[in-house]
């Protein structure tokens, strides 16, 4: 099956260059690119991507605008498209409020070519793009900034997870991967990924980008413990 791409970022260096890459694979059809968010989402709405590439910081209207546009559109536009965002840098606090909007993750922009080609995959199967090492100062760079989160309805809904869940939820949230929580709880990585999919179905989360900020505005983590 073949995922359709389009490409939003104001270099048209960028957006060629990106467009190339992904072009020459097989598996992905890159259906347009536009210079700046506005014509991204207007774009999306007549091509129906798969997979928006979506940089941060764009004139007219940003990123963050753009993508919450497309992952909660207006009444009568079904199309929901996942959202991956390019940025410069590995923290920003622009991606942060994307990832709660809905994007699926976040990729540098001068990642290898096979870092591009595998996050538009993994993105278009459903699965968020937040690598470990990004997680933890993700949640570490947030706390340093803002005040302390909100945990009194989050927390109780924290109470419909099992102790295992629960256990599961922290060890994401840490910034471990599948097998490392696997390793952890002395669990096989399918039976981890079991896990994952109940927590992300009792808190209403779409991925697991979102289950990190679940965990922190919960409380259940808090930045600098290992």
């Amino acid at each position: 099956m073949t995922t359709r791409v389009i490409i939003v970022d104001d270099q048209a260096m960028v957006r060629a260059g990106f467009a190339a890459l992904l072009a020459a694979q097989s598996d992905i059809d890159v259906v347009g690119d536009a210079p700046d968010g506005a014509q991204g989402v207007a774009l999306s709405r007549r091509a129906h991507p798969d997979v928006v590439l979506m940089d941060v910081r764009m004139p007219e209207m940003d990123g963050l605008e753009a993508a919450r546009q497309l992952l909660d559109p207006p009444v009568g536009v079904a199309h929901r498209p996942k959202v991956l965002m390019l940025t410069t840098f590995d923290v920003d606090d622009y991606v942060y409020e994307a990832l709660r909007a809905g994007a699926s993750g976040f990729l540098l922009k001068d990642a290898p070519p096979a870092d591009l080609i595998s996050a538009v995959r993994v993105v278009a199967a459903g699965e968020a793009l937040l690598a470990p090492s990004v997680t933890r100062r993700l949640i570490a760079d947030f706390a340093r900034q803002r005040p302390a989160p909100r945990t009194d309805r989050a927390a109780l809904r924290l109470n419909g997870l099992t102790p295992r869940e629960t256990e599961v939820l922290e060890l994401i949230a840490r910034g471990l991967s599948n097998q490392e929580i696997a390793e952890a709880l002395i669990l096989a990585e399918q039976t981890v990924k079991t896990h994952i999919g109940r927590v992300l179905a009792k808190l209403a989360l779409r991925d697991r980008a979102q289950a990190v900020i679940f965990a922190y505005e919960s409380g259940l983590v808090a930045p600098g413990e290992r």
